[in-house]
């Protein structure tokens, strides 16, 4: 096996190898600039893991990573033009770059892009990565909606909102692992195995992702902090201070959630403060602890050496205690 960083960097060059402006330059550009912003490339990463983790040679699954890669930052431009977002990992969004017109056709020719990387397998192979693909990105789009939903909503639960990120974020997560063990010809029940781990490990990440979105560091985050906050985005921490606030706190978010203020920087401090206090903040880092070693029992159960596990095993760990 290989170390994290190892599989990493072999996607990075092998994602530099494919990339090319071609004409028009106005569709193409904007697509290396997306794939260019770097990012933590955990998706791919976890193809080319589980790729090799089910005993096959990991550049096998290089093709399936980076579908899988496209896809996300497609869904990432698409994203940030419905959320009228300005950063994107520190830099300019693709509409913001260019225009929304741009950001729209660039992102579907990304969809076509990572869909044609999978007629590079075999027959086989090709139409079970194909099944699951069209099952997950289907799973994100409707994640999606629920999230846009829940903006207008007063009364989302605590079991739609994990749902909603399931669909909108785990589901990928999930997808690239068992895409891996696809690529390797595992078990099925491994297969199985795997994106349920992913699943939960998904989980986990979405619900860091909120937390970090409020409480990140602006240096490493990456995304502009409290955006969440600014566009009345019900996450968990919301949830949990609605459910766990004194009335008077309830009351606040909300009010403040009702509202968007042309300058956001007190109701952001209001409302991080809210998250404290009611022990919102502290209940999210619970949670996220709670869907990382559901994914942990789900590991033991896998086929595969202790060695393998404890790479996994490893990875759970590091999204923990990221920071960005």
């Amino acid at each position: 096996m290989q170390s994290i960083e190892h599989y990493r960097s072999e996607f990075i060059s092998y994602l530099e190898s494919k990339t090319e402006t071609k004409e028009p330059k106005n569709l193409y550009e904007p697509i290396n600039y997306i794939l260019g912003l770097g990012g933590k490339r955990l998706r791919p990463i976890l193809v080319l893991m589980a790729t090799e983790i089910f005993g096959t040679d990991y550049k096998k699954g290089l093709d399936a990573a980076l579908a899988i890669e496209i896809f996300h930052n497609f869904s990432l431009v698409h994203d940030d033009i419905m959320d009228d977002a300005p950063l994107r990992r520190g830099k300019a969004t693709v509409h913001e770059k260019w225009n929304i017109n741009t950001g729209i056709l660039s992102g579907d020719a990304m969809l076509i892009n990572a869909y044609q990387l999978f007629e590079n397998y075999k027959e086989e192979t090709f139409r079970n990565l194909a099944k699951l693909f069209s099952k997950t990105a289907l799973e994100v789009c409707e994640g999606q909606q629920y999230d846009v939903d829940f903006e207008t909503r007063d009364d989302v639960t605590q079991q739609e909102y994990l749902k909603m990120i399931e669909y909108k974020t785990a589901v990928l997560v999930a997808a690239a692992l068992k895409m891996g063990g696809i690529v390797a010809n595992a078990s099925l029940e491994d297969q199985n195995s795997v994106y349920e781990f992913g699943k939960n490990l998904g989980i986990a990440f979405q619900l860091q992702d909120d937390y970090l979105d409020a409480f990140g560091d602006p240096k490493t985050f990456g995304k502009q902090v409290g955006g969440d906050i600014i566009e009345n985005k019900k996450t968990f921490l919301y949830l949990k201070a609605f459910e766990m606030g004194t009335p008077l706190q309830r009351k606040e978010l909300a009010d403040l959630f009702s509202i968007q203020p042309k300058d956001p920087a007190d109701k952001i401090k209001t409302i991080k403060t809210i998250f404290v206090e009611s022990g919102a903040a502290a209940l999210t880092q619970k949670e996220i602890a709670i869907y990382t070693e559901k994914a942990f029992l789900i590991l033991r159960t896998l086929k595969i050496s202790n060695d393998k596990k404890d790479l996994l095993h490893q990875f759970g760990e590091n999204l923990m205690r990221r920071k960005v």
